[in-house]
């Protein structure tokens, strides 16, 4: 553990739950977080844990997922710098309600449940800042058991390309490039499935011209077929 340099200060006072607090008030968070590393592929913490405290993700990307009896994964969310984590069990003294992986080499700021509790005892507005957040969350929960619920692994594998190519592709014209963020495997977790369907419904979409495949690089001649898909492939 270390404490954290000038950098991770300032990435702190960009974090949603704390942004806005006075000298005094931040000054009292800094004295208290510690830097954590994880390297690839660690766990972060596991789902029914006691809750330690939450972290702050300074570099890297983490994987939040759910695990079922059998073995299946289901991630929640991949977040990454600036990110907020386990806010909830350390607002109402629970468990871990599901598990952190360091997807890359991380480097994760720290701060105690008891801690984090005296801050928002002292200082309300984090109180009321982390349930903001808590509800964004859980607005994203229920779009997942919407889509696990009522959607075709199809049209969830649709969406997740439709989203990769408006938030990180090469685009010319209509034409866009997309580099798949992970294996079918970690995309099956992502999209509630199993890898053969992913590869599936790949192949699907190859043979239908909507997708040209090649290794993890993924061409969509025609973004706005593809995005007529989510109208008819549920």
């Amino acid at each position: 553990m270390a404490t954290p340099n000038s950098s991770a200060a300032s990435l702190l006072k960009q974090v949603q739950i704390f942004s806005g607090l006075t000298d005094s008030e931040f000054a009292f968070l800094i004295a208290r977080v510690v830097q954590r590393r994880f390297s690839a592929g660690e766990t972060i913490f596991a789902e029914a844990e006691v809750c330690s405290g939450l972290y702050v993700i300074e570099s890297g990307n983490v994987r939040i997922f759910k695990t079922s009896a059998g073995g299946r994964e289901q991630v929640l969310s991949i977040d990454g710098a600036g990110h907020s984590i386990a806010e909830l069990p350390v607002f109402d003294g629970g468990t871990y309600p599901a598990s952190a992986q360091a997807v890359t080499d991380c480097s994760l700021l720290f701060f105690s449940k008891k801690d984090f509790q005296s801050l928002c005892l002292q200082h309300p507005d984090v109180a009321l800042k982390v349930l903001r957040v808590v509800g964004a969350r859980l607005r994203r929960l229920v779009g997942i058991i919407e889509e696990l619920s009522f959607t075709t692994v199809r049209h969830r594998l649709a969406a997740m390309l439709v989203r990769l190519a408006k938030s990180d592709a090469q685009r010319q014209g209509d034409t866009v490039t997309i580099t798949l963020p992970a294996n079918n495997n970690e995309l099956a977790a992502q999209i509630g499935t199993v890898r053969e369907l992913v590869s599936r419904n790949f192949s699907r979409l190859q043979s239908e011209g909507l997708i040209r495949m090649d290794g993890r690089t993924v061409t969509v001649p025609d973004l706005k077929k593809l995005e007529a898909e989510l109208d008819i492939a549920q």
